[in-house]
């Protein structure tokens, strides 16, 4: 994790999305409906600037605008809302599950969700045994082109998509191993499709191998990824269809939870719920 630096970190930040934040924090806790002449007063800033700021917020349904020229919180912001809370939700399901789970004993074990380019770890299980080999901490993010829960969020991605999200930048890789580039990517995205399951071999850390699958919520829309990260040592297959086959029944089991309707064609009709907020 990057310590914060208060002195760097003012350098970055943009005035006018610092300003809408300060609007929104203000309309959202005021007892009474602010105007424009209102908020431009309560928080010293320009009355053009306020009715600029405003009108954006107000055309992307983040403010709504009421007939008596006032303003409250709009409905994209529920949207936020909803996917903290679902995010929420899935990690307790993850615990929950895992706590009654007895066929993963010294693996380690991740949810994470798409964030643009990169997968966000919301809740993890280390294993004791490997503490000091790998580890994920809540919070850290990973290049979603090299792992694998990240792998798994874009296989259900066409490849026009895939391409579109990388075209302006393709992460630097992290091991001899990771892809290179966006059509390296699509090859083995195929072949992962295949398999129905993805697979990072050591493209994130070298002598880590993880599997990993989606889990879905009740549109049957794709709101997690599950991996179990083990030693990328040499294995029996009885073994390796051992981890995928508890992978894919501790996800189908969140999944249920979350309210999906599983049947036998899970993967075929995933859609990514990420790529539709």
């Amino acid at each position: 994790m990057v310590k914060k630096n208060s002195r760097s970190d003012n350098k970055r930040m943009v005035p006018a999305v610092s300003r809408s934040i300060q609007i929104l924090d203000l309309i959202s806790q005021y007892d009474q409906k602010l105007n424009i002449s209102d908020i431009s007063r309560e928080l010293v800033i320009p009355k053009s600037s306020v009715s600029g700021l405003i009108s954006t917020l107000v055309a992307n349904e983040i403010l709504y605008k009421c007939a008596d020229q006032t303003f409250q919180i709009g409905p994209h912001v529920m949207r936020w809302s909803n996917s903290f809370g679902q995010a929420t939700d899935v990690t307790d399901e993850f615990l929950t599950i895992l706590d009654a789970e007895s066929e993963l004993p010294g693996t380690t074990v991740t949810l994470s969700v798409l964030d643009n380019l990169d997968v966000v770890y919301i809740a993890a299980r280390n294993s004791g045994r490997y503490a000091n080999f790998f580890s994920f901490k809540i919070g850290s993010r990973l290049p979603a082109a090299f792992t694998a829960t990240g792998k798994a969020f874009l296989m259900q991605m066409s490849d026009s998509e895939i391409r579109r999200l990388y075209e302006d930048y393709f992460p630097t890789p992290l091991t001899r191993h990771s892809v290179t580039g966006v059509e390296e990517l699509l090859s083995e995205l195929r072949e992962l499709r295949d398999l129905g399951y993805s697979i990072d071999r050591e493209q994130v850390t070298a002598g880590m191998l993880c599997y990993a699958t989606v889990i879905l919520n009740s549109q049957n829309r794709v709101i997690a990824g599950l991996a179990i990260s083990v030693p990328a040592e040499p294995m029996a297959q009885s073994e390796e269809r051992r981890i995928v086959s508890t992978l894919e029944r501790v996800a189908n089991a969140i999944s249920r939870r979350m309210g999906a309707d599983i049947g036998d064609g899970r993967g075929k009709t995933a859609k990514l719920g990420s790529r539709s907020k």
